[in-house]
């Protein structure tokens, strides 16, 4: 039986962000909103996004996965050219990203600290840091299972 589409709204992406990698730092803040004492919450990332948000990624029989990251750009590096089966939802923790895609006005964005993306399967793009300082994004892959979590073989990809 085909697993139905996953619905996930960033709220949700967020706070798994934030549960997963809990044990990574020295200080969880205790949250009264999720429960007493032994359970805590740690604040991870926050982004903002100014439009509606779904992500929906069908995995067919093989299901989903949901993979979380940090990932570090130093200035002058970048992604190379990819895409993605299913979406990301990320936020720029520190630094700039500069995003290079079809999709935006002009072919390319940038976005800050304090800002979230969320990507879309199958389109062409890179991401690059062309500011003076490390670029640190938390990213939240949801990708059919068995699929790379970024596409360099671009024939793969706008299909």
């Amino acid at each position: 039986m085909p697993h139905p589409p996953i619905r996930v709204g960033v709220a949700l992406a967020g706070g798994a962000l934030a549960l997963a990698l809990a044990a990574c730092s020295p200080e969880p803040v205790p949250d009264p909103a999720v429960g007493l004492e032994p359970v805590r919450v740690l604040d991870i990332a926050e982004g903002d996004q100014d439009q509606a948000v779904e992500v929906d990624v069908d995995g067919g029989t093989d299901g989903v996965q949901v993979m979380f990251r940090q990932i570090t750009i130093e200035p002058g590096s970048g992604t190379g050219l990819h895409c993605h089966h299913g979406q990301l939802v990320v936020v720029v923790e520190e630094g700039q990203l500069t995003h290079y895609a079809d999709v935006y006005p002009g072919g390319v964005h940038v976005y800050r600290a304090g800002d979230s993306v969320v990507e879309g399967a199958r389109y062409v793009h890179e991401g690059i840091n062309e500011g003076p300082e490390n670029l640190v994004l938390m990213v939240t892959y949801i990708t059919p299972e068995g699929k790379p979590l970024a596409e360099t073989d671009l024939t793969q990809c706008e299909g």
